[in-house]
């Protein structure tokens, strides 16, 4: 998940391999979240994709626990979600971006979400995408999440994350360069 990790971006037929099957399992396992979908296909698409492997081996390993949640009709894309219960245990203390990392003096977090985000080959979740995951199960009942923030609020020093309590999904706003233990963020990858 570092920037060093990134150089490098392809498994090993055993990494692949051994990614194939928890993809597969969790697939199995959830199958509310991918009505209509047939695993074969996904997994042809992907074998076809290293790269995407790569990225989902990525979103594993840092807790996200990706899922297949639709298919793109225009691109005949399959979309993944990262669908831990929490914000992936991996990608918190992270404030939004880098202007925001590059504007604290002081303890400062290791990275920021949409550069740990695109060093993965993933992107973050908008508010839209965030609401449609949360119609698939329950998600950061104790965490919240960054999601894309329009450029409007980005530019006054803001920046949006989302989480679910009371049953019901909150939007919310706070400085870009904050970070808390328990936010992080969700992404998302088309293969």
């Amino acid at each position: 998940m570092s920037k060093a990790k990134s150089i490098h971006k392809e498994l090993s037929s055993k990494e692949q391999e051994d990614l194939l099957k928890i993809l597969k399992a969790r697939f199995k396992k959830n199958k509310e979240r991918h009505k209509g979908l047939d695993w074969a296909k996904v997994e042809i698409r992907l074998a076809a994709a290293p790269e995407k492997l790569w990225s989902l081996n990525e979103m594993e390993a840092s807790g996200g626990e990706p899922d297949v949640v639709a298919l793109d009709k225009k691109t005949g894309q399959f979309i993944f979600y990262d669908c831990s219960e929490e914000t992936p245990k991996g990608r918190r203390s992270l404030c939004y971006d880098r202007e925001a990392l590059e504007e604290r003096k002081e303890h400062k977090p290791k990275n920021s979400a949409i550069d740990l985000a695109a060093a993965m080959g993933i992107e973050l979740l908008t508010e839209e995408q965030y609401r449609e995951l949360q119609k698939l199960g329950e998600f950061d009942l104790k965490t919240s999440s960054w999601v894309q923030t329009p450029s409007t609020i980005r530019k006054l020093g803001g920046a949006l994350f989302c989480d679910r309590r009371y049953d019901t999904v909150f939007l919310y706003h706070n400085g870009a360069s904050s970070y808390y233990a328990v936010r992080g963020f969700r992404g998302l990858l088309k293969a």
